[in-house]
């Protein structure tokens, strides 16, 4: 547990200007006394590679948070204890020790605890994800955590997808796992559908997955938050279909996060209203 009245953070990430993350990590230092910096660092916009940023961060951060497309390459650069986070291949938290940077994956809480909010123990059943970068990973292996039956995945990048495909046998042999090139083909049948694509949030508008692929299903979840409306979402919900935000994704893999950060509890309620009204602020 952190002693510290201070606490320097960071976000790397493409596309991130509208990020949250600042707001969330800013308003859980207030709750528990510690002024935070959270800084948003994005490589381009630093005149750095994403080795640069990373190597700036360890200088100047207690930890960072990663996001898109950096996840994958976070992982090589840290130590990770987790079996399971190993398996996944990707970091999206990272917490810089005087042994050496160290990685967690909270988007795979995050993801399982955003699911359970929502649908309880309901079982996930067959899902289709698409996209098979970092965040797909972690949710992938939250499925697998909540006990789906099947997982079917889609990604323009076959290969990625047949990787991820076989770390998920090798995790859990008695589960179906496939690897298809056409969503909506994909979609007949299965009782979820995930979008783990950067397709919908803010400079990436569409989606890819169109709304009469959803026709049958009974849950959707969307990784992308900023919007948190994603046309995705809104196609789902129009099929009838239980809806997943981002934004659960988000909360409690910033939640998780703070929680390695600092080690300090946490109001969820008083968080969540108070980012809802930062929100409506800004």
């Amino acid at each position: 547990m952190t002693e510290a009245k201070t606490l320097k953070l960071g976000l790397i990430g493409d596309n991130i200007a509208k990020s949250r993350a600042p707001v969330l990590h800013r308003l859980a230092g207030e709750q528990n006394g510690i002024a935070v910096t959270y800084d948003r660092l994005v490589p381009r916009e630093m005149g750095l590679d994403f080795d640069g940023v990373f190597a700036h961060a360890a200088e100047h951060c207690r930890g960072i948070n990663v996001t898109y497309p950096y996840k994958e390459r976070a992982f090589d650069k840290v130590t990770v204890e987790d079996p399971l986070v190993q398996a996944v291949g990707a970091v999206n938290t990272v917490l810089f020790e005087p042994g050496g940077p160290r990685g967690a994956n909270t988007d795979y809480s995050g993801f399982m605890e955003g699911y359970r909010k929502v649908r309880g123990d309901a079982a996930p059943g067959a899902v289709l994800m698409i996209g098979t970068g970092g965040v797909g990973r972690a949710v992938a292996f939250g499925l697998v955590g909540l006990g789906a039956s099947e997982i079917r995945l889609v990604d323009r990048d076959t290969a990625k997808a047949e990787v991820l495909a076989g770390a998920l046998r090798a995790a859990a042999p008695m589960l179906s796992v496939s690897v298809h090139t056409d969503a909506a083909e994909a979609a007949a049948g299965v009782q979820g559908v995930i979008n783990c694509t950067p397709v919908g949030m803010v400079g990436y508008e569409g989606t890819p997955l169109p709304k009469e692929a959803m026709r049958g299903a009974e849950w959707a979840f969307d990784a992308v938050y900023t919007p948190v409306d994603t046309q995705f979402l809104t196609d789902a919900e129009a099929q009838g279909l239980d809806i997943i935000s981002g934004w659960e994704l988000f909360f409690f893999q910033g939640v998780h996060a703070w929680d390695l950060f600092s080690g300090t509890p946490l109001d969820h309620a008083a968080l969540e209203a108070g980012l809802k009204a930062a929100n409506s602020d800004s």
